[in-house]
């Protein structure tokens, strides 16, 4: 599923724009994500598919990826490789890193049409990065498969054994070693080049620097951020991703967060909306950097967005949180 950890942004099928998609099509596209997030996979593929009989079978690439995933999750493989070959035929998708390192789609994998998949997206991908930096793509696409690789596990291992487990412990153990990797690679890069663009590293480039930088320490977070801003100004990096880097620092350093981006966990292992500042006008900070509305993106940790009641709660959270800073 295109999760938050990937963040990676996709195209639009080459007959589809933003502006043509219908009512009904954005609803259906909802209802299948809540089914998703319910676990109720096959519910979730039908209701995508009628989101795109209800477009004239025209839908964005991440909703088909997405379509692909849940059918994939229900058992249905024939369903998800037709979303698939539409990517990745039609749709030019050329995210391989997270194709291959996206857990929904392991069910996929002894099915012969996985490697003619795979095959199809590294040609799109190939294609698109003719004119980008060969050497540091090649570093940066080791970087990013790095960086998600074992994230992707996390959900399961938690699900399966628990937070605390001796798994878990040991899947984030491996994390951060990876991460430590990660970052010598990739402050090299940015202390030589600047924070480089999609014009000379591709955007899943461009996306394993931000995702690093959001995965180091606050040192580190507060050494790059001015230089992130600098780059988002000259369009060689995301405003959204700018927009969680802001937030995650925001928080580390004691202050609310504006975009709403940071999710907590308590101790029961509920999850919460990290203290936020001016809940009210929120949605309109996430639109000005192309995020979608806080309702829409707290579903995916099942929790639903009610600005006067999180108004109510905010004080409770922000003593818990700042309970567990003087523990750590």
């Amino acid at each position: 599923m295109k999760k938050l950890l990937s963040l990676l942004a996709l195209a639009l099928l080459p007959q589809l724009s933003a502006l043509a998609q219908n009512a009904t099509y954005g609803s259906l596209v909802k209802e299948a994500e809540k089914f998703y997030n319910e676990k109720k996979y096959q519910n979730s593929g039908e209701a995508y598919a009628k989101a795109f009989a209800a477009n004239n079978n025209m839908g964005m690439v991440n909703d088909r990826y997405n379509a692909a995933c849940s059918w994939a999750l229900a058992g249905n493989p024939d369903s998800s490789f037709s979303q698939l070959y539409r990517i990745a035929k039609n749709g030019n998708y050329t995210n391989l890193n997270h194709l291959i390192t996206d857990t929904d789609l392991k069910t996929l994998y002894a099915d012969k049409r996985w490697e003619e998949v795979k095959a199809l997206v590294k040609q799109n991908k190939d294609k698109a990065e003719a004119n980008l930096n060969k050497p540091l793509v090649t570093i940066l696409d080791t970087v990013l498969q790095e960086d998600q690789k074992y994230r992707t596990q996390l959900n399961e291992v938690e699900t399966k054994y628990g937070r605390e487990s001796k798994e878990a412990k040991a899947l984030w153990k491996t994390i951060m070693e990876k991460d430590s990797i990660n970052l010598i690679k990739v402050t090299a890069i940015l202390d030589k080049y600047g924070w480089v663009g999609y014009d000379v590293v591709g955007g899943e480039g461009s996306q394993a620097l931000f995702l690093v930088i959001q995965h180091a320490d606050i040192a580190t977070q507060q050494k790059y951020l001015p230089m992130m801003r600098e780059a988002v100004k000259n369009k060689k990096a995301s405003s959204s991703s700018l927009a969680l880097l802001e937030d995650r620092v925001a928080l580390r350093t004691g202050r609310r967060q504006v975009y709403g981006s940071q999710i907590g966990i308590d101790k029961d292992g509920k999850h919460y909306i990290s203290p936020l500042e001016d809940p009210d006008n929120v949605d309109k900070r996430r639109a000005e950097v192309g995020l979608r509305p806080l309702a829409d993106y707290v579903r995916n940790w099942q929790l639903e967005w009610n600005a006067e009641e999180y108004k109510k709660q905010l004080p409770a959270i922000e003593a818990m949180e700042k309970e567990r800073a003087q523990k750590n």
